[in-house]
């Protein structure tokens, strides 16, 4: 097997949203190696669709890439949360609704090379407007857009985030038009 066993580990950074430890792995090949890696805890991303078959997205601030990018709501879980209370807090938290039905999509690493970050995708029907307080460091407008416009976006790069174009085509891809 390919595997790496771990034969050191070093935090180096420990802040409010992830941490950084250096691992030193033995490799296959009988030498050693370092690995760099984010602690991230899970993560939500979820599709609200509303009855008109609009999708309910979000602009805001990114600082890494030094722009605006229009995403999917999404979030880190808070400690003993699940995936579908983090779902239903973070839908509250971004766009002032709930969803009456939620449909898990499915589950996948975010960057694997480097994070341990792991996502939740989920289908968010039946919108009824519940708002939550949202994060005080949080500049969110949201957008609504025709659900059937979403492919276009996509391919001109007007949404260019990694979890949002995965969860994007994947409710097209298994739901089409029966949202």
């Amino acid at each position: 097997m390919l595997i790496e066993p771990t034969v050191d580990s070093r935090r180096i950074y420990e802040g409010k949203i992830f941490g950084v430890r250096v691992d030193t792995v033995n490799l296959p090949n009988g030498g050693t190696s370092q690995r760099e890696i984010i602690e991230h805890g899970d993560s939500v991303v979820m599709v609200p669709v509303d009855d008109e078959q609009c999708v309910l997205l979000v602009r805001q601030y990114r600082k890494a890439p030094e722009k605006l990018l229009l995403e999917l709501p999404a979030g880190g879980l808070e400690d003993g949360e699940s995936p579908e209370e983090g779902v239903l807090r973070e839908l509250q938290e971004e766009i002032g609704f709930t969803a009456g039905k939620l449909q898990h999509m499915s589950s996948f690493w975010l960057t694997p090379g480097f994070c341990t970050e792991y996502t939740h995708a989920y289908i968010a029907t039946d919108l009824r407007s519940s708002v939550l307080a949202p994060d005080g460091d949080e500049n969110i407008v949201v957008v609504t857009v025709p659900l059937a416009q979403i492919p276009d976006m996509i391919r001109s790069g007007e949404i260019e985030d990694a979890k949002s174009i995965s969860a994007l085509l994947m409710a097209i891809y298994i739901y089409g038009s029966s949202l």
